[in-house]
């Protein structure tokens, strides 16, 4: 029960910094635009093509249906190993942050930036969608991995892998222009908060079918 509350105080902690970030959006946006602009500035450059074939590829890797696939053949094979628990954990990660992401978008309706755009894209634009939905399934994997794997060296380099990947689609979104700098910090807190949320309830939850033999 401890372990528990420790967990939720922590996802507490990233949703209050999110609804303090996000009240910022919605009623003083003029506060964010030289921490954005400047950013955004250092980071694009002028667009040297290594660099922007590298992000506009990336950044595919947080797309809608890029990881609803890839959750979805995860899960099936998590589930016919009979890792029941593992499979429910990864559609929970997926279904929460994408739902709410989407809320909460429509809710503070920020407007895209007005720079130039390197892909396009549609919608209002915080928190970053990508951003919170590839570090949230990257961190579940990261536990699952964790739980399941038993050579040391290559879960640390597989979760490290993980949560880089994570960390460049959502700087990617930045570069390619479609996402404010405060987007994507919201998206990661978006993610942190649900993780963190999520995390000793499947914990939990794992523990009991595995005591009962429900699962492996």
């Amino acid at each position: 029960m401890k372990i528990k509350q420790t967990y939720l105080l922590r996802a507490s902690f990233a949703f209050l910094l999110l609804m303090f970030l996000g009240y910022l959006v919605k009623f003083y946006p003029d506060n964010l635009t030289g921490i954005d602009t400047n950013i955004q500035s250092a980071m694009r450059g002028d667009f040297p093509s290594v660099e922007t074939c590298f992000f506009t590829t990336i950044t595919n890797f947080g797309n809608e249906l890029f990881l609803f696939i890839f959750c979805i053949f995860l899960s099936f094979l998590f589930y016919i190993k009979n890792w029941k628990a593992e499979a429910g954990f990864i559609l929970a990660n997926f279904a929460t942050v994408g739902l709410l992401s989407t809320v909460l978008k429509y809710l503070y309706q920020r407007p895209r930036p007005k720079i130039k755009w390197l892909i396009q894209t549609t919608g209002p634009s915080f928190p970053s969608w990508h951003a919170a939905s590839t570090l949230q399934i990257a961190a579940a994997i990261v536990v699952i991995i964790q739980q399941r794997m038993k050579s040391s060296v290559l879960k640390l380099l597989l979760q490290i892998l993980l949560i880089v990947i994570a960390i460049l689609v959502g700087i990617s979104r930045i570069y390619i222009g479609v996402h404010h700098p405060t987007d994507v910090l919201g998206g990661w807190l978006l993610a942190l908060g649900l993780s963190q949320m999520i995390y000793p309830y499947y914990d939990e939850w794992r523990f009991k079918w595995r005591f009962s033999g429900k699962q492996k």
